[in-house]
């Protein structure tokens, strides 16, 4: 079902996608193609944060449930060279970096609604040339669906000119509704992790998980470390399998399966005071993000995955958020 969300300042109105499943309900609304809600029936609360307006999405919740691109994540110094040619972004993290696609990324634009079933939506976007600085027109096609188990995350980009291109669902997950992800368990399938320095933008060094706090290769707490930080899943696009799984205090899981080479962890402890759409007041480590993806800063880092979309080329990120009861 289609209906009115809210309307913007400049008076365009803003969707929302009801979809239904056998087990799974879910929200998509036209800004951004966010995920507004996910619900499991027999489960009393949403499993995700779920914010009241659009104005709360694009201010103190930026990025809450949003595919963001053209480029997730980091670009280090805002500029990247491709085909012998340097090419300036969009500088919107810490006035240095760019930082999911620059202030007008796809998180914050209305999507087109191209095709609707009871249990799936697909969505379009095209950016022109030249948008936030990244060469080459894209056009961008999402379909999230729930119809099994799982919400399904099926994202596909074309573009006319050799482009950077990495799109991630941002959604932020909450299994027991409680406003604390720190007592979640987490486990991850990577042996490596991404170091950063104090900006969050790679050094270039690909390090070993053992010994450190980015070691999840056995199911524990997330707890408080303060985690932003891309963990390895491999060294290429991959066929679907399991990488990651989230367990709630409650006993639920979420099974995570992608085609993606990296995982972004962020535990939320930077949100400041988030109103969400019950009118309950969350904060740090509200939801915990775990975004596949390439890997951040990629078209600086030779070492890294590619992540350059050539003409000819579909880009296609496929993800399932499965979901497990105890």
């Amino acid at each position: 079902m289609i209906r009115h969300f809210d309307t913007l300042p400049d008076g365009r109105e803003v969707l929302a996608v009801d979809l239904a499943g056998p087990q799974l309900r879910a929200t998509v609304l036209t800004l951004g193609a966010t995920v507004q809600d996910l619900r499991l029936d027999g489960v009393d609360h949403p499993l995700v944060l779920r914010l009241p307006t659009s104005r709360a999405y694009l201010e103190e919740g930026l990025y809450v449930g949003a595919i963001v691109g053209r480029f997730a994540n980091r670009i280090g110094n805002a500029r990247f060279e491709l085909d012998g040619r340097t090419h300036e972004v969009d500088p919107n993290f810490l006035g240095r970096h760019l930082l999911h696609g620059g202030s007008d990324g796809i998180h914050a634009h209305l999507w087109q609604i191209a095709d609707v079933q009871p249990a799936q939506v697909t969505m379009t976007l095209d950016l022109g040339d030249g948008h936030m600085g990244f060469p080459g027109a894209l056009r961008i096609t999402a379909t999230l669906g729930v119809s099994g188990d799982a919400l399904d995350v099926d994202l596909r980009a074309v573009a006319e000119a050799a482009t950077p291109c990495n799109l991630a669902h941002h959604g932020y997950f909450d299994l027991d509704g409680a406003g604390d992800i720190r007592g979640h368990e987490l486990w991850i399938a990577a042996d490596h992790y991404v170091p950063v320095d104090a900006d969050l933008i790679p050094t270039g060094e690909i390090a070993p998980v053992e010994g450190t706090p980015f070691d999840f290769r056995t199911m524990r707490p997330i707890g408080d470390a303060g985690y932003d930080h891309n963990l390895c899943l491999s060294p290429t696009r991959q066929e679907m399998r399991h990488v990651a799984t989230l367990k709630g205090r409650n006993g639920l899981r979420m099974e995570i399966e992608t085609t993606e080479p990296g995982l972004q962890v962020y535990d939320g402890a930077m949100f400041g005071r988030l109103v969400v759409a019950d009118g309950q007041v969350r904060g740090p480590y509200a939801g915990v993000a775990l975004e596949t993806q390439g890997w951040p800063d990629a078209p600086n880092q030779p070492g890294f995955p590619d992540a350059i979309l050539r003409p000819g080329q579909e880009y296609r990120a496929l993800t399932a958020y499965r979901l497990v009861r105890p």
